[in-house]
């Protein structure tokens, strides 16, 4: 029996820790086949506005993202080669045909990417969520360079009201400021999250995954005097929305992000 594929569709490195490394690493603890494609290197992440500067933090970034990874069992990290804070305005035509190949090639059975609105309306994140439902179809296309292939699921994070509750005591308040505008952050009623996985078992996994991205730490100080319980919480819990599925359905919640597979 061949093994299940995951693929996840990120920004930045430390999206993958983050936002779904439970969900990572208890793929990987189950022998699903898990990779990470990220669109940029996160160039002007929090340490971009001073020296080393952005030539010298992106190649920092990469390996933090790299390190992470390993802690976390993927198996291939891909970088799109786009510059951070500019995703949204990359030519759609070639970035949704490099992640066509990409899951071309990596034959995904479930590929999770950002919401709609980038979780809490960060403009790249918004890109990599459109730039991926294309490629998705665009992968189902014959003529563009490798075998066709259909994914068969494909998922958003969501967070319920809780469990942003308790990112904010962990992060401070997440906002994005876009055109002179502050972004907060949706969250997801309880009903219209499809998938909920106990990633409990590998938080303290998750968390060394976290400091990994050393050059990014600063801006998480509040995790480092957080409780336990909190740090399970967070990195314990994923809520997801089933955005599209050829093989399951219904109202019914999943705890398992293969349903319908194994």
């Amino acid at each position: 029996m061949q093994p299940l594929r995951l693929l996840a569709v990120l920004a930045h490195p430390d999206d993958e820790s983050l936002g779904i490394g439970g969900l990572l690493a208890k793929c990987a603890h189950e022998a699903v086949e898990t990779s990470i494609v990220t669109a940029t290197r996160g160039e002007r992440g929090r340490l971009g506005a001073d020296r080393p500067g952005a030539a010298i933090l992106g190649p920092i970034r990469e390996r933090e993202l790299r390190r992470a990874a390993e802690l976390l069992g993927v198996r291939e990290v891909v970088f799109l080669g786009y510059l951070d804070g500019e995703l949204d305005q990359a030519p759609p035509e070639e970035a949704i045909g490099r992640i066509a190949s990409v899951v071309r090639r990596l034959r995904p059975h479930v590929v999770v990417t950002f919401p709609h609105d980038g979780s809490y309306g960060h403009p790249d994140h918004i890109a990599i969520s459109q730039l991926t439902g294309a490629a998705l179809v665009e992968a189902m296309s014959p003529g563009h360079g490798g075998a066709p292939h259909r994914v068969d699921k494909l998922y958003w994070m969501a967070w319920s009201v809780a469990q942003w509750r308790a990112y904010r005591a962990a992060f401070g308040a997440v906002v994005a400021s876009v055109d002179g505008a502050v972004r907060e952050a949706n969250t997801w009623t309880d009903w219209s999250i499809t998938t909920v996985i106990d990633a409990r078992a590998h938080w303290r996994q998750v968390w060394r995954a976290v400091q990994c991205h050393e050059s990014q730490l600063p801006g998480y100080a509040n995790l480092a005097t957080a409780s336990a319980a909190l740090h399970e919480q967070i990195w314990g819990t994923q809520e997801l929305y089933r955005v599209w599925s050829f093989v399951n359905g219904g109202r019914k919640r999943e705890s398992d992000l293969f349903e319908g597979l194994r």
